[in-house]
């Protein structure tokens, strides 16, 4: 069994390290090496990894941006950390593995075993592992919520979004549509799990399908006996259904 792997850290001698002690497992093959997220997200779209190593701390995109952006592209990641007891308690809980910097030899040794297992017992376990890696992204982003900016990719682009510039959020099946004065985006999200994280002062959800900014709200129109809608200050409309219209109040 090959076991194709990239590795993601900023640091050169980190990757240089963790690449001499791989080397001495014979299945494992490096195929890409990364010092960036942007480099990462590239890297498993284009070399689609078996693994990917993946350092939490790194600047501009860290390891949690880099799984929030490849979404269901994730493969079975390991995470590198020095420091951070509550990844390490997430990491448990949602069986990803893990290494604490510096890596020693046999957590490293125990690490490669247990790749080998789930990939020889579990041949299609991508469903398992996109699980997991959205329930320790859920549960990092409920830690630092609310957000303060939303990551979305487009045909190899990276768009950073302010959530203030962000209009209205709509539902879309398994995605979202993100509505901003310059365009809309679409990312893959629940609408539920965006509303969780999003400041509850400055967002309300009106209906099962939107999200607004109460930042853009101009108005509240009324069509018929039962129809209200949510006017924004981008001359967009979205329906408010009644419930919605009881948050929208009760917050206004």
């Amino acid at each position: 069994m090959t076991i194709s792997v990239i590795i993601v850290d900023d640091e050169r001698h980190a990757r240089e390290a963790l690449k001499h002690r791989l080397a001495q497992y014979p299945n494992v093959t490096i195929i890409a090496e990364c010092e960036n997220g942007l480099e990462a997200v590239k890297a498993v779209h284009e070399c689609k990894p078996d693994v990917m190593f993946l350092d939490i701390h790194m600047p501009k995109l860290d390891g949690f941006d880099v799984l929030d952006l490849l979404g269901d592209a994730a493969p079975l990641t390991v995470l590198a950390t020095a420091y951070d007891e509550y990844a390490l308690q997430a990491f448990e809980n949602n069986a990803l593995d893990y290494l604490l910097k510096p890596i020693a030899e046999d957590r490293l040794r125990k690490t490669v075993e247990r790749i080998e297992t789930r990939m020889a017992t579990l041949i299609d376990d991508s469903e398992n592992i996109t699980s997991k890696s959205e329930n320790l992204l859920q549960q990092h982003n409920q830690k630092n919520a609310p957000l303060n900016r939303i990551l979305i990719r487009e045909k190899g682009d990276v768009f950073v979004i302010p959530t203030d510039n962000i209009s209205a959020i709509e539902a879309a099946d398994d995605y979202v549509v993100i509505h901003t004065n310059e365009k809309n985006h679409i990312k893959q999200a629940r609408l539920t799990n965006l509303e969780k994280l999003l400041d509850a002062s400055q967002f309300c959800r009106i209906h099962r399908s939107s999200i607004i900014n109460l930042d853009y709200l101009a108005g509240i129109e009324t069509e018929g006996k039962d129809t209200k809608l949510a006017v924004l200050k981008t001359g967009e409309q979205f329906a408010i259904s009644r419930t919605g219209y009881a948050k929208l109040i009760a917050v206004l």
